[in-house]
């Protein structure tokens, strides 16, 4: 029946990978099943027969597809589904697409679709690059022109030592997690997350995922070889080479006035004349062509930004080309925010705020992997105004959710452990007005912010971009790339980190890859300038995290309780910690560990709803004082709640340091005291002291008549009998 199926077979880090073809999804451009231990990932790839009339860019969309019974769940959704695709499932897709897209033809305008569905994960065998290679293979045995194969694979550094795609146990000892793919000779995607490695460190593992990837590029030029479908013929999209030589002889001075000015606005407002101008020339030479006169005046500002920087030297700022433009750090814009910082580079302004929450302000995932919540979240919002323009709203796309993914990325290394620091972190980054790299000025942004809500970071974080221009051999980098650089440029290498090292990587080409010359260079370049950043700017704006937390932030305290406790603490239905909760005016958390997580408005009312907790977990010890509340009043003495279910008796010859003859000429039901436990029975009865507890913490002195307790035979005997009565109910 399938008489095209063929399997081939190779290895990736000492594990098998199995490429399974002709049998599913035959009515796909090109498909295949991509086995990698016991991860399976079918990936699909199919393109339109005809050109999108109407568009400027090559439509390529890539979709990586979570599904749940790939790891034995139901979706946690009211309707047992999955729906939108998580925000890991969108970072893959992004990881997946950078290496591949530049390798389409730029001229193409036929739709091309990739899909990637995960339908088996073997946590040992990571289904990110699985889905990057299977879509390597895919389109590279299809009939849709590509400059291909890559390959991808995961670097990580477990002691001291680089592993290729790291177990499950492996990833959490790695000091970094990076991501690279490759073509037969050049890098092609990096992503990395990193526990402030430095440079050195991170180049070698690059190389060392380069070097790996090589092997998989030429098991798939394999699969090319024997499989492969001749690659279709297309209509190129580009304008005619005349016509655009001729704009450009006629309009290139115009462009060259209106490109060479620091502001963006003003460069804006200068090109409208020239290009009506240029309309007014062409539309009637190019009648049947007016829609690519736009697209000439385009490529026709990219050679002008690109000869300037290849030729001359010259940015177009008039900026050196390692030189950032002027920078501002500010903290505390917000009154009631929890903490803020505003970074601003050129025309580039990001202002960040900072929310802390308690334990279940953690976000919820339902993923594929292991993770189940996440206690530190960056949100990211690119609003249209930030660019000038008028677009409507919509909620965050691919672009928001990757960009706060990479600042949170850069974070994640420095942030307190949740025993130090029991709280949940939300960071916002409001771009405020954008002009090249929002993403690492929301980097530096953030970290203003954190450090001013008083989160014990463990260093600072800046975040700078590097780009590039090549042709031929010839390339060079410049740091700091404004919007017309990265729209004209090659490259945006983005690099995050401290003084000690690197945190975060991400680079965007718009070429098949890089050199390792180029690699370094970038490296070398984004160190300083990341130094510059946090010495002259982000530490003078605020020196140190700061000792305190805003007024405005829950109060936070944590405590552990053994685990055979926690059904006391609760208490039936809730009752005892929901009581706790509303005397105390706080929220806790329980987890199964015994963790105790409290946040309350002020500090006392935590610390009360903790000394009510760690009475309930513990046993009261003799010596021990508590604030208790008066429940009973008996001709004896008072009985005294020093914690939700744990009472004992204040006998009237303790309930103070004179004597008593009423029990209620001293306390009334309701009244909070101040008692010491002076003895615990063997039935597990507590005896209470207000007169010892007076005397220890106000230094009060017994009155010398009523030292010794006074104890009436009748009133004793009855106090037996009534206290049993009272324990056997």
């Amino acid at each position: 029946m399938f008489e095209n199926y063929r399997v081939f077979e190779t290895t990736l880090a000492g594990r098998p990978l199995k490429v399974e073809t002709g049998k599913m999804a035959q009515l796909s451009s090109g498909s295949c099943m991509v086995r990698y231990g016991d991860t399976s990932i079918l990936c699909n790839v199919t393109a339109s027969a005809k050109p999108r009339e109407g568009v400027d860019f090559f439509p390529l969309s890539v979709d990586y597809e979570e599904k749940l019974y790939a790891v034995g769940h139901i979706p946690g959704s009211f309707q047992r589904r999955e729906g939108r695709p998580t925000e890991k499932a969108i970072l893959t897709s992004r990881v997946i697409d950078r290496p591949i897209r530049p390798l389409f033809p730029k001229d193409m305008r036929n739709d091309v679709s990739i899909v990637c569905t995960v339908m088996s994960v073997d946590p040992d065998c990571p289904p990110e690059t699985t889905a990057m290679i299977g879509a390597s293979i895919a389109i590279s045995i299809s009939d849709i022109p590509w400059d291909g194969p890559i390959s991808g694979v995961v670097v990580g550094l477990v002691d001291g030592e680089y592993v290729i795609n790291p177990t499950a146990e492996q990833e959490k000892k790695s000091d970094m997690h990076v991501t690279v793919a490759s073509t037969a000779d050049l890098v092609a995607m990096i992503e990395a997350g990193a526990n402030e490695v430095d440079n050195d460190t991170m180049f070698e593992g690059i190389m060392k995922g380069h070097e790996a990837n090589q092997q998989i590029v030429e098991f798939i030029k394999g699969i090319q070889a024997e499989i492969g479908k001749p690659k279709f013929a297309f209509e190129s999209n580009d304008p005619d080479p005349d016509m655009f030589e001729a704009i450009k002889e006629f309009a290139i001075e115009d462009v060259r006035y209106a490109l060479d000015t620091d502001d963006k606005l003003v460069r804006d407002e200068r090109l409208l004349p020239v290009y009506d101008k240029v309309h007014e020339k062409f539309d009637e030479v190019y009648a049947e062509q007016i829609g690519k006169i736009d697209e000439c005046l385009y490529k026709l500002q990219k050679y002008v930004v690109r000869r300037w920087l290849l030729d001359d030297g010259k940015r177009v700022d008039g900026r050196a080309i390692d030189e950032i433009r002027p920078l501002a750090a500010e903290v505390d814009l917000l009154p009631r925010v929890h903490g803020s910082g505003m970074f601003t580079r050129g025309q580039t302004q990001v202002l960040t705020t900072v929310t802390l929450g308690n334990a279940d302000d953690a976000q919820l995932l339902d993923g594929l992997d292991d993770e189940t919540e996440k206690r530190y979240m960056h949100h990211y919002n690119f609003p249209s105004y930030s660019v000038g323009e008028t677009k409507p709203s919509r909620g965050p796309g691919r672009r928001e959710i990757g960009h706060g993914a990479l600042a949170e990325r850069a974070l994640v290394p420095v942030l307190p452990s949740k025993e130090e620091f029991p709280y949940t972190m939300r960071l916002v980054s409001e771009v405020l007005s954008s002009n090249g790299s929002t993403s690492q000025a929301s980097i530096c942004g953030s970290t203003l912010a954190l450090m001013a809500a008083g989160v014990p970071i463990k260093a600072p974080v800046a975040g700078i971009s590097c780009g590039l221009i090549t042709e031929g051999d010839r390339f060079m980098t410049m740091v700091d790339i404004q919007g017309l650089e990265d729209f004209f440029g090659d490259m945006d290498f983005k690099v995050g980190g401290t003084h000690k090292g690197i945190t975060a990587i991400q680079m965007d080409l718009k070429v098949h890859g890089l050199t390792p010359a180029i690699i370094k260079e970038a490296l070398e370049k984004t160190y300083k300038a990341r130094l510059y950043i946090l010495d002259e700017i982000m530490l003078k704006a605020i020196p140190a995290v700061r000792e305190e937390l805003s007024p405005w932030a829950p109060k936070m305290l944590s405590t552990k309780i053994d685990v055979d406790k926690i059904r006391e603490v609760i208490g039936k239905g809730g009752s005892v910690i929901q009581k706790i909760q509303a005397d105390c005016n706080c929220d806790i958390t329980i987890e199964e560990d015994g963790s105790v997580f409290i946040a309350a408005v002020n500090t006392e009312n935590a610390k009360q709803a903790l000394a009510i907790i760690e009475t309930i977990a513990k046993d009261p010890e003799i010596g021990a004082i508590y604030k208790g509340r008066v429940t009973r009043l008996m001709a004896f003495g008072a009985f005294v709640e020093i914690a939700p279910g744990k009472e004992g008796l204040v006998h009237i010859s303790k309930l103070d340091v004179k004597r008593v003859e009423k029990v209620e000429d001293v306390v009334t039901v309701g009244d909070e005291i101040l008692v010491k436990v002076v003895e615990i029975d063997e039935q597990g009865r507590i005896n209470l002291s207000r007169r010892d507890a007076l005397v220890q913490v106000e230094g009060l002195t017994v009155e010398e008549s009523d030292e010794e307790p006074r104890r009436p035979a009748s009133r004793q005997g009855g106090f037996r009998r009534r206290d049993s009565r009272r324990r056997e109910d």
